[in-house]
């Protein structure tokens, strides 16, 4: 799939065009980009592409990179508390090891991706 990012988009018109990584540029209709994602100047996108009658058009929108994940991101108050029970969380753990005692495979599972969340989170 082509990738590049979004030269503008206007919500109110319905449309905007695409840099294409490979120098051209694709007219992007908001019916290409999946309901829910907001679309901003930036934004570093795969597409598919069409031959419109006015030249290339992007198909299937995926915002990839951190702007998607910003737009999902929890609110503040929510991931304070998050972080906050995480700390307590692998405070228990860290106690568990210092007496010798890995976590259950499954609970280190669920650690690991309550962790990941977190860092995608606050790496967005």
């Amino acid at each position: 799939m082509p990738t590049g990012r979004v030269k503008f988009f206007d919500e109110a018109k319905g449309f905007g065009f695409i840099a294409g990584d490979d120098g051209g540029e694709v007219f992007l209709h908001a019916s290409a980009v999946p309901e829910g994602v907001q679309v901003k100047p930036g934004a570093k996108v795969e597409y598919g592409v069409a031959d419109g009658r006015r030249g290339p058009q992007a198909l299937s929108v995926r915002v990839v990179g951190s702007t998607a994940m910003r737009a999902a991101r929890r609110d503040t108050e929510d991931m304070a508390i998050i972080v906050e029970d995480l700390v307590r969380l692998l405070d228990t753990i860290g106690n568990d090891l210092r007496r010798g005692r890995y976590p259950s495979a499954a609970h280190g599972s669920t650690v690991a991706q309550m962790l990941r969340r977190v860092a995608d989170d606050l790496d967005a």
